[in-house]
């Protein structure tokens, strides 16, 4: 019976995007529940990351017309930022 739970969990899961265009996550706050992916995608033209502060997720350098994707485990605030470029920001939140 367990098994067919979990199933019925990830079956259940989502998957968001969140664009990097003009130097800008959009949209730059999303919600979104444990378990649901999370995917960036870089349509710049030069690298970008999605790390949290405190790090709970690094993406990394994201070239461009590259994505990363990250799998939401812990519920909470998420900040985040390029460390490339510190200027952009977003906030991830899960529910």
């Amino acid at each position: 019976m367990a098994m067919s739970l979990v199933a019925v969990s990830e079956a259940a899961a989502k998957t968001y995007v969140i664009v990097i265009e003009q130097m800008r996550f959009n949209p730059p706050v999303l919600t979104v529940h444990r378990g649901d992916r999370v995917m960036w995608v870089n349509k710049d033209l030069f690298p970008h990351t999605a790390t949290s502060t405190p790090t709970a997720f690094d993406s990394h350098e994201i070239r461009p017309d590259a994505s990363w994707s990250y799998v939401t485990r812990q519920i909470g605030s998420y900040p985040y930022l390029c460390t490339l470029h510190p200027t952009m920001r977003g906030t991830l939140i899960v529910q």
